[in-house]
């Protein structure tokens, strides 16, 4: 079954992880911004955790699917730079602690660390789409946060989406189990910021 399928099998737990309040009160500028410094604090831990959970990943991937994880691998990187550049610009600690949901998404990817390579690719895929689809709702964004808006949906990352989809396809990935607590994660990372 193509990974896709995924979301039409699971619509109600794909619009919680994709259409949260969180993202609603980011496209209508009502959300405080201490709330989304949280955020952006802990999606920077979360960037750093997913770096070597992919980094390790390439390593033992089929040949095919070696390109789009290295090219996810160096988009990565950037984005930790990225990250940092706009925790100096804001003022924030990226050294702060992690919050319980990001702490349990951390446990997530260790686990996942030692799955086999189709349920691993399914994973990664699950998480990149709903970040894909999630900021893609929110846009253009109020605009406060506009330009987050539109980092997160650049035709580039999309094209890697895309490409993390054909990798997941091609290994025989597609896990219902997986994908549900893969989404249910996402959906628990937004709310952490908003329970903030």
């Amino acid at each position: 079954m193509p990974v896709a399928e995924l979301l039409r099998r699971h619509p109600d737990a794909w619009r919680g992880a994709t259409a949260h309040p969180f993202l609603q009160a980011v496209a209508d500028g009502s959300l405080p911004p201490a709330a989304f410094d949280t955020w952006l604090v802990q999606d920077a831990r979360f960037v750093a955790d997913l770096l070597r959970f992919q980094a390790r990943l390439l390593a033992r991937a089929p040949r095919p699917a070696q390109a789009v994880l290295a090219g996810g691998a160096v988009a990565l990187v950037e984005e930790l730079a990225w990250f940092e550049q706009q925790a100096a610009a804001r003022g924030l600690d990226l050294t702060a602690p992690a919050r319980p949901a990001t702490a349990a998404y951390a446990e997530l990817l260790d686990r996942l660390d030692r799955a086999d390579v189709p349920t691993a690719l399914t994973a990664l895929w699950t998480i990149e789409r709903t970040y894909l689809d999630a900021w893609s709702a929110a846009a253009p964004g109020a605009p406060a946060y506009r330009a987050f808006v539109e980092h997160w949906t650049v035709p580039a990352f999309a094209g890697y989406v895309a490409g993390l989809e054909e990798a997941a396809d091609a290994a025989g990935g597609s896990d219902d189990a997986l994908f549900l607590e893969v989404v249910a994660a996402e959906t628990a990372f937004w709310q952490m910021a908003v329970d903030a």
